[in-house]
């Protein structure tokens, strides 16, 4: 166990204060790495829920009652805290999810200024007026909190996706109940230890560790929850707005990817093969942004296959520095992508390289997935259409602009897409026609930005946005307010 980053049981936050969970369950955490226990979670359930959403619903009144400005102070602090303690969340994420440490620290990095720019929202927290088609009546829109925030997030990136969703419900005047992910139990406890010590009131924030079926699934069908906001797998989201949608609760779903990049014959390929490599296994492939289908044009394809797989055997897979990628989260996600491709394989496509877990010595007790190249895969099973969210991607031939953005299109999701392309003709019918949320250019897949709407079509998302300014939309509600005046009485 790891008792120097975190305590050997991580506990929920709840008031204030760490709790266990009601009836003593505990959940092992396993190390990506080396497979080895990490520490462990407590288990909570639907009673351990109900005290965190009951301590949210008492801190509401009054941290909704303070100005925008004062809520934004607090947040301020929080991230500088966070960024005094940067090193200690990186070593954290790093030990939870097998990432490097460099790449960890950078993830921080990106915390903190998701966290810094929701901060000074507190100052830009808009309305607006305006006129109205009446004489003496003037209109104007006001933000208003929903109240309690359910906040449910993955573990590829933990404590990213902490900032994401904390930071835009808090500044809106929400309190909030975390389902903290599973795997990645001591990233979300370290964040609620900061908070506190910067200065959270009590209750504000509200952290329960558990299972998703035991833990998050109170908290979705809890009907004081006004706002749930998951992070996840498609079809755990529908699970999600299904239960929603009975009580009419408001629902933001970032959900998966089946992204597509396309490398056109007046491509850089250099730079393409560069960002195809990060695309498809930075992070162990372990983003919904992540490049699963390059789309190459016939005429340089068996060019640009080569170069792909000469730089892909370059790779090296492990938890430092000096590696390009790391473990995936657990074993039963490895097995997932080991089958995955086992029945693309059954199907008729061929793997150029990789394939499966790796099983040298140095690898074999850590979660550790070869970087895996597929081509002749049929654009309709399973490795074409489904995500798999692991270091794999496919191979695919198109004969010019026209089949290629069609083959781009011919997904059931639709959350990132590329084009590599010199012609600003391709490049500008691509990101105009190319259905998906977010559009890149000579770049990867993957890479949002804070101040930046994030979220995607099709199944990928039910059309909400986080973070950017377009996230208060989600955790706030607008009222209409008419003033009439009376022209005699002035």
């Amino acid at each position: 166990m790891n008792t120097t980053l975190f305590p050997e049981i991580v506990l929920n936050w709840i008031d204030g204060a760490e709790k266990g969970a009601s009836d003593g369950a505990l959940f092992n955490n396993l190390s990506p790495a080396t497979g080895k226990l990490l520490c462990q979670g407590v288990g909570s359930k639907q009673t351990d829920v109900e005290k965190a959403v009951a301590s949210a619903q008492k801190a509401y009144s009054a941290w909704s009652g303070m100005t925008p400005v004062q809520r934004g102070d607090i947040l301020m602090a929080i991230a500088r805290h966070m960024r005094a303690n940067a090193e200690t969340i990186a070593a954290i994420v790093a030990a939870e999810t097998g990432m490097a440490p460099a790449a960890a620290l950078g993830e921080t990095g990106g915390a903190i200024a998701q966290a810094e720019f929701m901060a000074g929202e507190g100052r830009r927290l808009y309305g607006r007026t305006t006129t109205s088609a009446v004489p003496n009546k003037y209109a104007m829109t006001v933000r208003h909190p929903l109240g309690v925030a359910g906040l449910i997030i993955a573990a590829n990136t933990p404590i990213a996706n902490v900032a994401w969703k904390v930071f835009p419900a808090l500044i809106c005047g929400n309190t909030a109940v975390l389902k903290a992910a599973e795997d990645t139990p001591a990233t979300a406890w370290y964040f609620g230890k900061l908070a506190h010590e910067a200065g959270l009131p009590p209750g504000v924030l509200n952290i329960v560790q558990g299972l998703g079926e035991d833990a998050g699934a109170p908290l979705v069908a809890h009907p004081d929850v006004a706002v749930i906001s998951f992070t996840g797998s498609t079809a755990v989201g529908r699970q999600i707005a299904e239960t929603a949608g009975r009580r009419l609760a408001k629902v933001s779903l970032e959900l998966g990817g089946k992204n597509p990049l396309v490398v056109c014959d007046d491509a850089d390929l250099d730079n393409a093969v560069k960002w195809v490599l990060l695309s498809a296994f930075s992070n162990a492939g372990q983003r919904c942004a992540a490049g699963s289908r390059i789309i190459i044009f016939d005429a340089i394809y068996d060019e640009f296959r080569e170069m792909l797989i000469t730089q892909t055997e370059k790779l090296k897979v492990g938890p430092t520095d000096m590696d390009d990628l790391g473990p995936v989260i657990n074993e039963t996600q490895l097995n997932n992508m080991v089958a995955s491709i086992d029945q693309a394989r059954a199907e008729g496509a061929n793997v150029l390289i990789g394939g499966g877990r790796m099983t040298d010595p140095e690898h074999a007790d850590g979660f550790y997935m070869a970087p895996t190249i597929i081509e002749n895969a049929d654009p309709g099973t399973g490795i074409s259409t489904q995500e798999v969210f692991g270091p794999i991607t496919c191979l695919y031939r198109a004969k010019d602009f026209d089949a290629a953005l069609s083959m781009a299109n011919d997904s059931p999701y639709g959350l990132t897409a590329c084009i590599h392309s010199r012609n600003v003709h391709r490049v500008m019918e691509f990101t105009q026609k190319v259905q998906a949320g977010v559009a890149v250019v000579n770049a990867g897949t993957y890479g949002s930005e804070p101040h930046m709407p994030f979220g995607g079509v099709k199944q990928s998302g039910n059309g909400s946005r986080e973070p950017g300014t377009e996230a208060l939309d989600i955790y706030s509600n607008l009222k209409d307010i008419y003033i009439c005046v009376e022209p005699d009485l002035i």
